[in-house]
């Protein structure tokens, strides 16, 4: 077992929500901020020994910092708690807004800046304003380049090259396109994996495994939403494969084969090895090292293999030494490249327990979402080494290594 030193980073808490489909789920009747408000009072209450008059920061990450979740939503979260004295910042890196913050406070506490930290992520689709830059005239231009790629069936072809613009914000599902035309992933290939997807985490539900990790969302109504709602857990790969392509007439990437639109918010306690020993305290897991990356944005979905590579280095592991790996389901074919270059083996250490095609992908609260899944699988199979990574849209991808602890 790991000796903790003071100025480790320690894991104490962490929940989720589930996660409803957007717009005609579970949750579309909740704010996002109200969703982070229920599953931050949820994973304080797992901790008696944690004084809000300890906490250094409140700080939660979201994609869509506007319209409801607009302003300081952490500091909207924060008075929503009654702790009036509690700081709140509000972090974007998109996807891995949540996973962000926690990096956040890991470095805070390194540098000795603090002991206790909230953090998470939340993200009402179903609420959201409407996206950013459009209108754009230099984004419009780039999109019609798309457009026309898409339609064409040409392969990915990296615009600088040819004096173009990047297209940084375009529809991620023609991120999926180029992945898949870079790479050669086929169709039957992503179709197979989502099909997987569907299948271990139909049966991680039916289980029990993915109620562990759930805080239960009291509705406006009164009613409790607490079991995951976009699963299919009876889908084939052979019913996949009778999809049409959804971004592309000549593509690959289907509503089967990438995740759906999603509602929910995640959180956890971060805290020194200096606090938890000094408050009895029992770590979950300690985060090892972390690390961002970038790419062309248009092949944005291979954003987790220089991200993971760079967090194994800081860590001194291999992708060998690693128990579970946790990747997010953004599409099938950016999971199945990326593991492919990493060298991960997927039968024995990729998201088995399912991910975000079928489970979902609330945008900002999906960071911390796959750090607590990678925390459950490592306490049920007693294993110790896991990392979270995953592509951030923009064009970036962000790791995050942990050790169990407990």
């Amino acid at each position: 077992m790991t000796t903790l030193a003071d100025n480790d980073a320690v894991i104490v808490s962490i929940a989720r929500t589930a996660i409803g489909r957007a717009r005609k789920g579970g949750l579309a009747d909740v704010r996002g901020d109200e969703l982070a408000r229920q599953v931050f009072a949820g994973v304080i209450d797992r901790v008696p020994g944690l004084s809000i008059d300890d906490v250094d920061d409140l700080m939660l990450g979201t994609a869509a910092p506007d319209g409801e979740q607009g302003f300081n939503m952490a500091r909207v979260v924060a008075t929503l708690l009654n702790y009036d004295s509690l700081p709140g910042t509000t972090v974007n890196r998109f996807c891995a807004s949540s996973i962000q913050t926690t990096r956040m406070a890991f470095h805070a506490i390194k540098a000795g800046e603090g002991d206790a930290f909230l953090v998470g992520g939340t993200e009402s689709t179903s609420h959201a304003a409407p996206p950013a830059g459009a209108g754009n005239a230099a984004f419009d231009v780039a999109a019609e380049r798309t457009a026309q790629a898409m339609l064409s069936g040409e392969p990915w072809r990296d615009p600088r090259a040819e004096g173009a613009m990047p297209d940084a914000y375009i529809q991620m599902g023609h991120t999926a396109e180029y992945v898949a035309r870079l790479t050669g992933v086929s169709r039957a290939e992503q179709d197979a994996f989502a099909a997987r997807s569907q299948r271990l985490a139909g049966e991680a539900q039916a289980s029990g495994y993915l109620a562990r990790e759930i805080v239960p969302v009291v509705r406006p109504d009164g009613s409790v939403f607490d079991q995951d709602d976009s699963l299919r857990p009876g889908t084939t790969a052979e019913a996949l494969a009778e999809l049409k392509p959804v971004f592309s007439p000549v593509g690959t990437v289907t509503a089967g084969n990438a995740c759906p639109l999603n509602d929910g918010a995640s959180a956890a306690v971060v805290v020194s090895g200096r606090y938890a020993k000094a408050h009895g305290l029992q770590p979950l897991a300690r985060i090892v090292s972390t690390a961002v990356s970038g790419l062309s944005p248009e092949i944005m979905g291979l954003g987790p293999v220089e991200s993971s590579r760079r967090a194994l280095r800081r860590s001194g592991l291999t992708i060998a030494d690693l128990d579970l790996i946790e990747i997010n389901e953004a599409f099938a074919v950016q999971v199945v490249a990326s593991a492919r270059e990493l060298g991960i083996d997927v039968d024995r250490q990729l998201n088995t327990h399912g991910g975000a095609i079928a489970i979902g992908h609330p945008f900002g609260a999906t960071g911390t979402r796959l750090i607590g899944t990678l925390i459950n699988g490592l306490s049920t199979g007693d294993k110790t080494l896991g990392m979270a990574t995953l592509c951030v849209g923009g064009g970036q991808g962000m790791a995050l290594v942990l050790e169990r602890l407990s």
